[in-house]
């Protein structure tokens, strides 16, 4: 319980139990947890907020209160990759720009692109929608695991992911993504089609990151989170 604690307390603000537990190596497996519990209460708001609004305004309110509800915390880390990914500088000249605290022009961008895509993926779904609310935030944290698994870390004297590192992965670090792979089964065939589509968009981003500065930081991991949910909401709303 405990090692659910420092997950809720480390990706939301989500109050649960005493404060400052961190459990750094411990959470990773209940990521894809985390992201039922915010996906459950997305669900719920959505469901609500359909009896007063259509279903564009709700879309725009699911949004916002998933990014109220992680206290903007992978948004933060988009805007910080894109900025420092997003150009031809050097290794070390990305690791600092996203090290900085302000935004820049590309991370803007970015954090705007990503917030509408997100917007209009949820606006395209039709059968399955809470259903899919319901999942999809578990997918994109559980995504952040194979960052960790099959990256390096880009800071190794400090960083706020450095102590997920270290230690090679076990396989049960991946238990967590049974629930939503289970889940997805009652979708039919759009359940094989994000099962699909996250793979690719996963197995892509690792990639990029891979080739483009040859490993992660605890932003990148922010940023990837963020990128698979849009993408998978956009995607499966086909």
């Amino acid at each position: 319980m405990k090692k659910l604690i420092s997950a809720i307390q480390f990706l939301t603000i989500l109050p649960a139990g005493k404060p400052k537990i961190f459990d750094a190596k411990g959470m990773i497996p209940f990521f894809p947890v985390v992201g039922i519990i915010l996906g459950l209460m997305v669900a719920i708001f959505d469901s609500m907020a359909l009896m007063l609004w259509s279903e564009q305004v709700v879309a725009v309110l699911d949004v916002i209160f998933l990014v109220v509800l992680t206290g903007s915390f992978h948004i933060d880390g988009l805007g910080d990759t894109a900025d420092g990914l997003f150009g031809h500088r050097p290794k070390e000249e990305a690791l600092a720009i996203m090290k900085d605290s302000r935004i820049g022009v590309m991370g803007l961008v970015a954090i705007v692109c990503g917030l509408s895509i997100k917007c209009c993926g949820i606006m395209g779904l039709d059968a399955h929608r809470s259903l899919l609310l319901f999942i999809i935030p578990a997918y994109a944290r559980a995504g952040m695991i194979f960052g960790i698994k099959f990256l390096k870390y880009g800071r190794p004297e400090s960083g706020t992911g450095h102590a997920f590192f270290g230690k090679t992965l076990k396989l049960s670090a991946f238990l967590g993504l049974l629930i939503p792979l289970s889940i997805s089964i009652f979708l039919g065939w759009t359940g094989l089609w994000l099962n699909l589509v996250f793979v690719i968009i996963t197995a892509f981003i690792l990639l990029y990151y891979n080739r483009r500065i040859g490993c992660i930081t605890g932003d990148m991991m922010g940023a990837m989170a963020e990128v698979l949910e849009s993408a998978l909401f956009l995607l499966v709303s086909i």
